[in-house]
């Protein structure tokens, strides 16, 4: 249907085109040929009025005809493209351009108006300085983007364009992230991997949004694709996580289109993108925790909430533990408790595949976690 209204609007158009060049062309034509139209009364007259009508229907709009497919054609294809483009781009950054395309060309008129008089360049100065104004509009508006959009946002008739960026689902830095995203988190690929941290957030101990980039979910995906079957698995999952969390709490989930092409690196992006936004990352990888805290981002790490609510054991607590296996040293035995927390038992090889009751010697706390050191007290049969 669309087809066809298109179609009809170039035949018109086209018709329209030959009707008016016809006319006009119909002196010169009389002239060439030697016969006055117009100055043979009213059969003179009668004869220009059909040769217009004649060139104007029959042939252009038979050319109309012909050529509507491919104008058609390319019509739809340039607007596809253009589409696909724009789809790309944040609604707020369009609407910034819009504004300071607007000013621009409000500005190109006031200022060429005066000069639209001059003779021979007058008629272009208006839109010569339309066109560079308005490119330089929009560009000056897209690098004011935080400015305009803060100045929306506190005008108080304005309140429903916060919640339209937020559906948008866009991180910006600067003053507008300051108030609507300072309590945000960036998920890196590690912890989604994971999967602790819906977890958490069912207990409630996170705040604000989970903000996962764009970089992340393709790094999953690439994962999920390996030939690696280990490495096939935790994509895989890390992709089911990402869907649950949206399930489970909505808007509370980002998927932002931040990225940085001079980087490689997903945790480099990670690091930078938190620095700009000023917003914590939720990681459990110990080098890009070092790597965040050196750059001065905020960095929540899981194994460390996980080592922080294990259960306090002092030095001379008695307990009962499963002996699993062989120490690395002579005669050391390894238990763990339910937490995941390994006990290293002095002089429990032989008590390994039974429980022992053991009397803590000492605890020691490192990066990657606790370790427990204890001693056998009383053996009982298990």
């Amino acid at each position: 249907m669309l087809r066809r209204i298109f179609s009809l609007m170039i035949i018109i158009t086209f018709i329209a085109t030959g009707l008016i060049l016809t006319d006009k062309l119909l002196p010169y034509i009389s002239e060439i040929l030697g016969y006055d139209l117009h100055g043979n009364g009213v059969n003179g007259i009668a004869v220009a009025n059909i040769i217009s009508a004649g060139v104007g229907l029959f042939v252009f709009g038979w050319l109309g005809l012909v050529l509507a497919p491919f104008i058609i054609n390319f019509i739809l294809g340039y607007s596809e493209r253009l589409a696909v483009v724009l789809s790309k781009i944040p609604t707020s950054d369009i609407l910034v351009m819009v504004f300071g395309i607007g000013i621009g060309l409000i500005l190109a008129n006031l200022i060429g108006g005066p000069f639209s008089h001059l003779p021979i360049v007058g008629p272009y100065v208006p839109i010569i300085l339309s066109l560079i104004l308005s490119v330089v509009g929009a560009k000056v508006a897209l690098r004011k983007h935080n400015d305009i959009v803060g100045f929306f946002v506190r005008v108080p008739s304005l309140k429903g364009a916060v919640k339209a960026a937020d559906t948008e689902k866009i991180v910006r830095e600067g003053p507008l992230w300051d108030r609507m995203y300072s309590s945000n988190k960036l998920l890196d690929t590690s912890v989604i991997i994971d999967g602790r941290v819906m977890d958490i957030m069912a207990a409630g101990f996170i705040d604000g949004k989970l903000v996962i980039p764009n970089f992340v979910l393709e790094e999953l995906q690439k994962l999920s694709d390996s030939s690696d079957s280990l490495k096939r698995a935790k994509g895989r999952r890390g992709l089911d996580w990402v869907q649950d969390l949206q399930q489970c709490y909505g808007e509370r989930i980002l998927i932002v289109d931040n990225d940085f092409d001079d980087l490689s690196e997903v945790d480099a992006k990670l690091v930078r993108l938190g620095k700009e936004v000023d917003a914590a990352i939720i990681t459990n990888d110990f080098n890009l925790n070092k790597v965040a805290e050196i750059q001065g981002v905020k960095v929540l790490n899981i194994n460390e909430l996980a080592n922080a609510i294990k259960p306090v054991v002092v030095a001379g607590e008695e307990m009962t533990v499963y002996l699993v296996k062989e120490g690395k040293e002579p005669g050391q035995a390894v238990a763990y408790l339910d937490d995941g927390t390994m006990i290293v038992v002095e002089n429990g090889r032989k008590y390994v595949g039974g429980n022992a009751d053991v009397v803590v010697t000492s605890v020691l706390q490192t990066a990657a976690g606790r370790m427990i050191f204890a001693k056998i007290k009383i053996y009982a049969e298990g």
